[in-house]
Order: C-alpha cells, then structure tokens, then sequence
C-alpha cells in the first residue's frame, strides 16, 4: 500500500528585494493530458462501478456507471456537434448539479466542445439577468441547456438569439430541443471528434466576477485540468488504492466542487453522490439524510455545512460510526474554520477512529484549476493552507509588511477569453499569476510547515494612523469571537482611526449579547489594526445584482464598503443602532 499522502521536498530561491521563489524537487508525473482518457480508461477497467448518482422522485438512487457515462457522452456528444456546437459555439449549462448536467458536460469535453456552468442565481436570483446577459455575449453559445424550461424562462428569454438551441429536460416550449431525444443520437461523430481533442482543447469555461463589472471567463485547458488532477493524486496518495467516495453539494459553476472534486471522482475511478441538501435553514435534513446512506472516503463543505454537520454528528451516534467509517479526510474552503467548529470535529473523529482525521484546507483560485496549495499535515488549528504542489511554483512577494502570493505551474489558465487588458494585469513580468492573497508563513524560519491566508490584499486598507488593516483575517477572527452570535461580517474603517463592523446577525441573537461579545473580543484585540470597536447590525442579505455578493456566495468587502456608505458613516456618527465598546 502507497504512502496516505506525500512527503514534499523543496527547493528555494531567495532574492536581494526579499521575493522567494518556492517549488518541489520531485516533477510531476506522467498522466494523461485529456479528460476523456480517464472516462475511456474506466469505462473499460470498472464499466459496472457506478460513476454518479442522485435520488430519484421516489427517493431511491439512480445510478450511472461508467460504461453507461461513456455511451451517454458519445451520443450527447455527437448530438451536440449536430446541432452545430463548436470551440467558437460553446454549451452553456443555466441548471444546477444533476446526472443530465454531468453527462451534458462530460459529453462536451469527449468532443472537444466547450461548456460552461454559470450559477444558477444569475438566472434565478438576478431581476435583471445582467450578468447572465454579459456571459452569453462572452460567449455566444450554440446551445443553453435548462433543466426545466419552465422553471428558467425568464433566464432563457434574456439570452434568446437566433441559432441558439435550447436543451432541456421538462416542459420543453416549441422548438426546445428534449435531451432525451439527444441521448439517440449516433454515436460515430463522437469518436471522430474525440480523436482531435488535445491538451490545449478548452475545456470549459469558468466564470468569476468579485465586483459589478462584467464576469470574466476563466479559460479551462484540458491539459491545465488534468494536471491539476495529477498534483490531487500526488498529494492525496490513498486515493490510488481505493477509488475515492464523496456526496457532494457545492455547485459546479464553481472550480472547488466543479473541478477539484468532481473530477477527482473521474480521473480516480471514484463514485459521486450528488446531494440536494445544503448547509441552510430546512436543506440539512437532506444532507443527514444521504450521509446516513454514505461512506465517504473524501469529504467536502464549507464552514458553514460543518458547522451544522458536527453537531447531528455529536447527537446521532449512528450516523457519526457512519460517517467515519471510510474517511479518509475533511476539506474546507471558501472561507475560515472556527476554531471551536475544528476542535469539536477533531474531537469526534478522534473518538469514532481513535486516530486523529485530517482535516484541512488548501488554496487555489478558479485560474488554477483549482488545486495549487494545500495541507496534509494534522493541524491544532484551522487555517493552514499548506505548501505548493508538485510542478508549482509559488513566488513570495513583498508588499509592504505582507507576502503577495503568485503562481506558476500548467495547472495555470492561458487566460480569459475576449479579454487581452485583463488577462495581462493577472501575471507579472515573468509569467506568475497574481492569487491576491497575501500569505503568512506559519514557521517563518522553515517554509515547508506552510502557510496561513493572510487576506485578499484589494480587500484590505489602512486607518488613519497608516496602520495597514487585513481585513480577511479581522473579519474570521471577529466572526470566530462572536461565538454563533453572527453569521458574517463586513469589516470597515478605511480613512477612520478605529476598526468598525457591519454584521448579520444570527436570527434570535440578543444585541446585547453581541454588544458585550464585541466588547470582549475588541478587549482580547492586539492593536487597531485587529480591534473592532464599533458594529451596526443590517437588516437585509447582501445583493448579487449589486455586486454585494460573488457568484460562489462569498461577501464582497469592497463593495459592500461602497454600497453601505451611509450606514458606515451612520456607525461612525454613533447613530441609531451602533454598537460602541
């Protein structure tokens, strides 16, 4: 049996201006450079394993193995070619996770015809479908596939355009085309169009867009994907003995569940549960639910999910035997752990194992396909994000008293599409992608013990005394005090002399608990670059047609700063509502 995970070892550069340039010794291995590869190598090796499966109406699993994905990415593939879908006419996927939205996308990618997943809440969110609008500009795709037609009319009706088909599952309208009459299609064209894919093939198309202005459309190699794919395997060595088991609701428009885990679960022979639970008011049920039925032997949730999840897992001793009955690990991302969340999870899987289960983190960004950092290291506390993977070079740079993070390697996008101006400003004169995000190492005296997000450095601003504020780490540290007071925080006090907070409180929470939690944490405080001294509840969720949220469901600091310019100065004027310690 191989190692569980790697043992890196590193070389470094270190310049006169302080700039290190940090890499593996040990290359990346030999592996396939086409996604289709790892469908055709399964198919044939485990064609009866099942490679998806969702709960049907009826609440049992509707299985696809793997020799069934193949023929169904055949037929859809040369369906997709009949219609006239090409590298320049991608697919454009407006439906959240489901088997027909994996076998659409997994029968581009075997005919080298782009897709792109968007999130579902530009179509069903958005009042005015203006970024919706700006994607298919982007793009120009030949087809849109809804799940519902019904259900996206709206959306359908903002992107319509002549030559543009319409793929979908239910209450198809004239001339929508039903993907079960796709699923007929012969296969030949298929094969001959899979023979031309290469490395460069695109892949897909990611979107992401931190402010108002336009999405950009990350660019996907295949080859960017597999490598990507080939650093997870390295890292997570486990996986090569025992094909990895995941249930998994995180969207695919996103690059951690779209990319990382899910072709993980391809490219390692694996099984993918799709869950229709989420980490939200009546959705969690549904989670347990499917967890009960599920051993996962890899895990994914964001903070939010565990926080939720541990506690079913403290009260339900069944469901915790089962729960880490085959786990391998727990990963976390889109924002930081709390500390008491990662001490009370460490505490069960110690009890249920008797070993301590990794828990851990990474960084990455939708550019990097995304796996680029990450942890195999047991931990005491959250937030190490780990070292650089195999084939990555990861370029320190000094920016004031931070270290901006930069990145080199072939997991790295060529660019986004259409966008020369902005696809220049992401890399620097010698060729690194700009993360930023600003690193801490967590042993500045030896680097190969990690690092920790040091926050995103256009978040952040300097208060009247000059002092630079970290407003990523400020806000995980406020939240992390709150203890379960608020669900998040914007951090202000840009041109201020003291920190300030707007804060979501949790729904019953006492304001004057949260005063007095802000008192004691602004007390346990180092200096004003890490004290909040002043907060003011809102009284409405962030926007996503006002920027105030991205399309993975993270805040937008900056913008919200912007769109909450009377509130703050409210706040600074110790108005209605403020919160003063």
């Amino acid at each position: 049996m191989t190692d569980r995970f790697w043992t890196p070892r590193f070389g470094y550069d270190r310049r006169a201006d302080g700039t290190i340039l940090m890499r593996q010794t040990d290359p990346l291995p030999d592996h396939p450079q086409v996604m289709a590869a790892y469908l055709d190598h399964w198919a044939q090796t485990a064609p009866d394993r099942t490679w998806i499966a969702r709960r049907g109406p009826d609440g049992n699993w509707i299985t696809v193995s793997y020799a069934q994905a193949l023929d169904a990415a055949r037929r859809l593939g040369a369906g997709l070619l009949d219609l006239g879908l090409t590298a320049d006419r991608p697919l454009l996927i407006l439906s959240e996770n489901s088997l027909e939205h994996a076998l659409l996308g997994l029968a581009a990618a075997y005919v080298g015809v782009p897709f792109a997943p968007v999130a579902v809440p530009y179509s069903l969110v958005s009042q005015d479908h203006g970024k919706l609008r700006d994607i298919a500009a982007t793009l120009n795709p030949g087809a849109v596939f809804a799940d519902d037609a019904a259900t996206f009319a709206a959306a359908l009706g903002a992107i319509s355009a002549d030559g543009r088909a319409v793929i979908t599952c239910r209450n198809a309208r004239p001339g929508d085309i039903a993907y079960d009459d796709l699923m007929t299609s012969d296969p030949a064209p298929a094969d001959a169009a899979r023979a031309g894919v290469t490395a460069d093939t695109v892949l897909k198309y990611l979107f992401t867009s931190g402010s108002t202005g336009t999405p950009k459309a990350v660019i996907n190699t295949n080859g960017m994907v597999c490598a990507s794919q080939a650093m997870v395997r390295d890292c997570y060595r486990y996986l090569s003995d025992d094909p990895p088991v995941t249930l998994d609701w995180a969207p695919w428009n996103h690059t951690a569940a779209g990319n990382k885990v899910f072709y993980l679960i391809l490219t390692n022979g694996g099984t993918y549960y799709i869950d229709d639970g989420r980490p939200t008011p009546g959705k969690m049920q549904e989670t347990l639910r499917n967890l009960s039925d599920v051993s996962c032997s890899w895990y994914f949730n964001v903070p939010v999910g565990y926080d939720q999840l541990v506690a079913a897992l403290e009260q339900d001793a069944a469901l915790a035997q089962r729960f880490f009955a085959k786990l391998g690990m727990l990963f976390y991302a889109g924002a930081g752990m709390a500390q008491q969340t990662w001490d009370r999870l460490s505490a069960v899987g110690l009890r249920i194992t008797g070993r301590r289960v990794l828990l851990a983190t990474g960084l990455g960004a939708t550019e990097t396909a995304p796996f680029t950092l990450a942890c195999t290291d047991v931990q005491d506390q959250s937030g190490n994000v780990g070292v650089p993977a195999r084939g990555v070079t990861l370029k320190l740079v000094p920016v004031g008293d931070k270290l901006e993070a930069r990145i080199k390697g072939p997991n790295v996008t060529p660019g986004y599409l259409g966008d020369p101006v902005r696809t220049a400003e992401a890399f620097d004169d010698e060729g690194f992608y700009r993360l930023g995000d600003a690193l801490r190492p967590a042993d500045p005296d030896d680097l190969s013990k990690g690092f920790y997000f040091d926050g995103r450095l256009a978040e952040n601003f300097k208060l009247t005394t000059g002092t630079w504020v970290a407003v990523g780490a400020v806000r995980a540290r406020l939240v992390d005090a709150m203890g379960g007071l608020i669900r998040d925080a914007v951090i202000v006090g840009e041109d201020q002399a003291e920190l300030g907070a707007l804060l979501w409180l949790t729904p019953g929470a006492d304001p004057g608990a949260v005063q007095a939690a802000l008192a004691q944490a602004a007390q346990a405080a180092t200096g004003s670059a890490s004290r909040v001294k002043r907060a003011i509840p809102l009284d409405r969720d962030p926007s996503l047609d006002a920027g105030e949220i991205t399309e993975k469901g993270s805040l937008n600091q900056r913008q919200l700063r912007a769109n909450k310019a009377e509130l703050i100065a409210t706040l600074y004027a110790g108005g209605e509502g403020a919160m003063i310690v």
